[in-house]
């Protein structure tokens, strides 16, 4: 895909090969083009990863960022699992700066502020931040644990920069997650971006659920390690399961996707999804949760129409979008198996120039959500 007569050209590709050097290759003929301000990708955790590091490094010669997934999203393949993704930028009105934070246990506020200071000296386009000609993209190790308190400190060091971001996977193994810099897939780390630009953006996240009136108040729980172990003063799975109408026995991925649980953060509903049911009874979460915190229980509403709305809104809210960059929760990539709504999904995808990945959470602000799309579409 060639959009070269616009302010910025963007090309988009694909791979399925399975070994890394040729999945590379083939990415490589597809997103070449002069002058590249930089390349984003996402690609499967089942990779040689050393391998496919090196490659890329070797393959682009401009900044490049990107992460392992839970699956891989492009406008004309639609959701795909097993290959690499990418797109090229060029265009004199964008640059892209990716640094890394390392370490992200051992990060301190300071660290962020420092980072985004570091981030200030090195702006291209203009010479301090400037919430409407940036925006950030944040990827993160999604095995952390660390996104809530690594959002927060970066989003609160921007001067209010927009920030999108997702939490990197690893095909549902739920064990070692990566972010990609400079050669190296590298754990326990952060990836964020600032571009700078003169083009139109906008900034986005899109949720099909709404609360109910059904009150699910956390009653013990470790947010160290995003585990419930009881709700309304009994054991969370069995209370859980009783709000859905179903047996502690039937939990099972589908249901957590269907019903979530909901947050109300400034005014505003944000979702909180269940990873899993633990034999102690327990629920495991893609998020931190507090002791006494009320949450309400999520009810779904049509998910292709509500995408098509965003979409829409996007279409008429930024002059010729040129790219949709998305972050897409694992969760709602099930919840579309499970309704047999992948033909819909894809459908609704051609043609809006749309990359992305499948998330074990995003990042929207100051805000780690899940069963969340967040975006960012560019213009020009």
């Amino acid at each position: 895909m060639d959009t070269s007569e616009t302010r910025l050209s963007v090309k988009q590709g694909a791979s399925q090969a399975a070994d890394a050097v040729q999945a590379v290759q083939e990415l490589k003929q597809q997103l070449e083009q002069p002058e590249m301000s930089g390349v984003v990708f996402f690609c499967s955790s089942k990779y040689d990863l050393a391998v496919l590091g090196r490659e890329i490094q070797q393959a682009f010669d401009c900044p490049v960022i990107g992460c392992t997934t839970a699956g891989e999203i492009l406008s004309d393949n639609g959701y795909t699992d097993g290959g690499i993704v990418g797109t090229s930028l060029s265009s004199p009105e964008l640059r892209m700066q990716p640094y890394l934070l390392r370490d992200l246990d051992k990060m301190s506020m300071q660290d962020a502020q420092d980072l985004v200071a570091c981030m200030e000296k090195g702006l291209k386009l203009f010479d301090k931040l400037t919430p409407a000609k940036m925006f950030a993209v944040l990827l993160i190790d999604g095995m952390s644990m660390l996104e809530e308190k690594t959002t927060a400190a970066l989003h609160g060091a921007l001067n209010d920069v927009p920030l999108i971001g997702g939490s990197a996977g690893d095909d549902l193994a739920f064990k070692n997650s990566w972010v990609y810099s400079g050669g190296e897939f590298i754990a326990n780390a952060a990836l964020i971006t600032l571009f700078e630009t003169t083009l139109p953006f906008k900034v986005f996240k899109t949720q099909h659920f709404e609360a109910t009136d059904e009150r699910l108040v956390i009653t013990a729980a470790d947010a160290s390690k995003r585990v419930v172990y009881e709700i309304n003063g009994a054991p969370a799975a069995e209370e859980y399961a009783a709000a859905v109408g179903k047996d502690p026995s039937e939990l099972t991925p589908q249901v957590f996707s269907t019903h979530p649980v909901m947050l109300m953060i400034g005014g505003e509903y944000y979702v909180r999804s269940i990873q899993k049911a633990n034999e102690d009874g327990s629920l495991s979460f893609y998020c931190a949760i507090d002791n006494g915190l009320v949450l309400r229980l999520g009810k779904g509403a049509e998910l292709v129409s509500n995408l098509r709305q965003q979409l829409d809104s996007l279409c008429m809210e930024v002059p010729a979008i040129q790219l949709i960059l998305g972050c897409d929760c694992i969760l709602r990539r099930l919840e579309i198996t499970h309704k047999n709504l992948l033909g819909e999904v894809n459908d609704a995808l051609k043609g809006c120039h749309f990359i992305g990945f499948s998330t074990y959470g995003e990042q929207f602000n100051s805000i780690h959500v899940n069963q969340t799309l967040t975006g960012v579409a560019l213009g020009g």
